[in-house]
């Protein structure tokens, strides 16, 4: 949900044990507001988030460092758009 109109879009470099997707996968459908955009043969995926706020970016950005069997996270695009639908 957004609140006041902004709207914070990140984008990551997920790189994990390769054979893990598809459970990386339930893991990442379980946070709100994450999505699974590719998968490399040795474990690297893009992932995108989107939240109304910083805080929960961070909360789902330290949640996914945690999942078993990911080996770094790295975010390379973090955007805060202060009205979405004008932006579209």
């Amino acid at each position: 949900a957004v609140q006041g109109g902004r709207m914070h879009i990140s984008s990551l470099i997920v790189h994990a044990r390769p054979g893990i997707e598809a459970r990386f996968r339930a893991h990442l459908s379980a946070l709100e507001g994450v999505e699974l955009h590719a998968v490399a043969d040795d474990g690297r995926m893009i992932v995108t988030m989107e939240s109304a706020d910083d805080a929960a970016i961070r909360s789902t950005y330290e949640a996914i460092e945690r999942l078993d069997g990911v080996l770094s996270v790295a975010m390379v695009y973090h955007q805060v758009e202060s009205d979405p639908d004008k932006e579209i």
